[in-house]
């Protein structure tokens, strides 16, 4: 199957790198993450992988070929960059004929992809009257068009309800599980933390992380144990003999940094000390990108004081 592969991939705007010596290879079989803050450089690689921008030194390849070197691109490649791409004044099935015979495929597959993706019963209708959702739904059909080995989507959540975004989750996970490369650009860490298997992650145009999605959370967030007691006294008194700090909260329950359940377990069982609630607190992927992104956000503001 097909791989995107960025090698020495970069990109200067006069004395500006948007994309700085990038080198990774977006590989089948999984949905990739694609993260980073305003300004990082994703957009930029996307464009340039779609041949939109040409690079200032290294490469951006498809299975070994440059877009530009693509017979009938849309079998190889489907991307949504802009949901307001379409023509307004088209209607849903006329955008996707026209795209269809531009890359010599059947005109079944129009059919096929509206149906998909949900818009089939107003694909008579023209494209400016669609909300966002709706247009995304359009730009997901022609990604899919070609029924091409990698697909490329830069924000596919906007717009959508919480049905659509339920729809999006499976048809990412379908679509690696197919073999097909899926390359996901988002700033919504819930939403990627719901469907992505690896990550990649730019600041200021240069690569911070290339990994796989739990590895990378469990390198930048220490693991806690939540726990509940009505003996506190016992609690603390057993956690502290063995080296762990306990942090009470306000609803009543404790928090022990850097441990893991089961251990924390074994020593209040151990003890006799009585236990409503033990749970293991896992990392988030939204605690992991802030821990290291901290210093690679080209916009920030002051935090609101609370009140």
């Amino acid at each position: 199957m097909t791989s995107i592969e960025l090698r020495a991939l970069t990109k200067e705007y006069g004395s500006g790198r948007a994309v700085d010596d990038v080198t990774c290879t977006v590989r089948p079989g999984r949905v990739t993450g694609f993260l980073g803050p305003n300004g990082a450089g994703k957009s930029t690689t996307l464009r340039l992988v779609l041949g939109l921008d040409r690079p200032t030194s290294g490469t951006a390849t498809l299975g070994g070929r440059p877009y530009a070197a693509l017979d009938a691109p849309l079998r190889h490649v489907g991307a949504l960059l802009d949901a307001h791409a379409a023509h307004g004044s088209r209607t849903a099935r006329d955008h996707l004929r026209i795209l269809a015979a531009s890359n010599r495929l059947p005109d079944r597959r129009v059919a096929e992809v509206l149906a998909e993706t949900g818009i089939a019963p107003v694909a008579h209708r023209r494209v400016r009257t669609y909300s966002l959702g709706m247009r995304q739904r359009l730009g997901i059909a022609a990604a899919l068009l070609g029924d091409p080995g990698v697909v490329l989507l830069d924000e596919p959540s906007n717009g959508l309800d919480p049905e659509g975004i339920v729809w999006m989750r499976a048809l990412l996970r379908r679509l690696a599980a197919e073999g097909r490369t899926v390359l996901v650009s988002s700033h919504l860490m819930h939403e990627t933390a719901s469907f992505a298997d690896h990550l990649v992650v730019l600041g200021r145009g240069r690569l911070l992380a290339d990994t796989p999605m739990r590895e990378f959370i469990d390198a930048r967030v220490r693991p806690r144990v939540r726990v509940r007691t009505s003996d506190p006294t016992a609690l603390t008194g057993v956690l502290a003999r063995h080296g762990h700090d306990a942090v009470r909260h306000e609803d009543g329950h404790w928090t022990v940094s850097g441990a893991r359940v089961e251990d924390i377990g074994r020593l209040v069982s151990e003890a006799g000390v009585p236990i409503l609630e033990l749970a293991a607190e896992e990392g988030t992927l939204e605690q992991a990108y802030l821990d290291l992104t901290a210093a690679e956000t080209e916009f920030t503001a002051d935090r609101p004081q609370e009140v």
